[in-house]
């Protein structure tokens, strides 16, 4: 059953947590369009939940308001945020609880957010918030960046073993036995990840060690540099382009778009296939040279021609689109999503939605404040 967000007020307490939060604090303004955001997601919650069956549940409103704390100050474990609750009057203030209110063991706290990031309400939140009237006029409808970046798996390189079975025997004793790959041939067609399927095995570059990973993309647009999609991928060499083009399918509209993106995205078929959508392509060009088997070097033929790269809006677009690095590096080190704490594409899907959300709330102080 789904728990109420009702807040009762103390009888004998003289504490007001309204009134010990000052007025132009940032968090009023971030939970302003949090609440409106999730009214407007009541009747998903509804759906979530069987009515007046079993106990009542946390509320899935205060949850979400717990989750997003968790991701603005970069509160690792769930245990964590339950002691910062006990005596944090604003954290109490914000989520909705009373100051007498006993906050959740931090176990059924963790339950409550896996049943919740199960479905998609934190895709739903992303664009609840951006469809905010105050918010969706900060938006670029016309300009857009895309990237990728790689979100570390919670599993062990030990883990990925032969889908056969065939490995199994050799180890040392204990849990976590020491294991040799020393002339062993690993793949995801032959292996995967005992503790986590959905990661897979990949090495960003030349030079750099392999990892159990999943690869998150983001939508970013270019006036204000918020975050308006993102999905979670498995880490192959396509993924990136194959999830740009699902990201620009997700923005309804009539009008011709740009999209920026660097130099990995500079692929003759996603040009053609952005082109068909009605995209202008603003690809930073990837012009690196190739050695030959003779020794001679020539650079590389880019797809993006002239017809692009002379106007100047595509110089714009490649300076606006770096700033997509700083939703990431946000989302890694301060909301701690460098390495996921869950497992499955789904669960790290919503998780990564949620804290696209997050990045953009804890910009819209300022931005609402600059615009009011």
């Amino acid at each position: 059953m789904r728990g109420s967000d009702v807040r009762s007020g103390s009888l004998f307490s003289y504490v007001d947590l309204e009134q010990r939060v000052r007025a132009d604090h940032p968090l009023r303004v971030i939970r302003e369009v949090v609440n409106a955001a999730l009214a407007d997601l009541s009747a998903d919650f509804d759906a979530l939940y069987p009515p007046k069956v079993g106990r009542p549940s946390i509320p899935p409103e205060r949850l979400l308001r717990a989750m997003l704390l968790q991701a603005f100050h970069g509160i690792r474990s769930e245990r964590q945020l339950m002691e910062r609750m006990e005596f944090d009057l604003l954290f109490r203030w914000f989520v909705g609880l009373g100051v007498d209110d006993a906050p959740w063991d931090h176990s059924s706290f963790s339950t409550n957010r896996d049943r919740l990031l199960e479905g998609d309400i934190a895709a739903k939140l992303l664009a609840t918030i951006l469809a905010q009237p105050k918010v969706k006029r900060l938006l670029s409808s016309d300009h857009f960046s895309v990237d990728g970046t790689l979100i570390d798996a919670w599993a062990s390189i030990k883990s990925f073993r032969k889908k056969d079975g065939g490995d199994r025997d050799g180890d040392g004793p204990g849990r976590n036995a020491e294991r040799s790959f020393h002339g062993e041939q690993r793949s995801n067609d032959t292996h995967e990840s005992t503790t986590d399927p959905d990661a897979k095995l990949y090495k960003k570059g030349h030079g750099q060690a392999a990892k159990l990973c999943f690869m998150g993309h983001a939508l970013m647009e270019n006036r204000n540099g918020l975050a308006v999609g993102g999905l979670i991928t498995a880490a192959t060499g396509r993924a990136e382009r194959e999830a740009a083009l699902a990201l620009v399918d997700q923005r309804k509209g009539s009008g011709r778009i740009t999209l920026g993106a660097d130099k990995a995205y500079d692929v003759r078929q996603f040009i053609d296939d952005l082109r068909m959508r009605g995209v202008t392509p603003h690809i930073a060009i990837d012009g690196h040279v190739r050695i030959t088997n003779a020794g001679s070097g020539a650079a590389r033929s880019s797809a993006v021609d002239a017809r692009t790269t002379r106007h100047a809006g595509y110089a714009v677009s490649q300076r606006s689109r770096k700033r997509i690095e700083e939703i990431f590096g946000w989302i890694k080190v301060s909301a701690g999503l460098a390495r996921v704490k869950l497992r499955g594409r789904d669960r790290v899907d919503a998780a990564f939605r949620l804290a696209l959300s997050a990045y953009n709330l804890i910009r819209l102080p300022k931005l609402l404040g600059a615009v009011s």
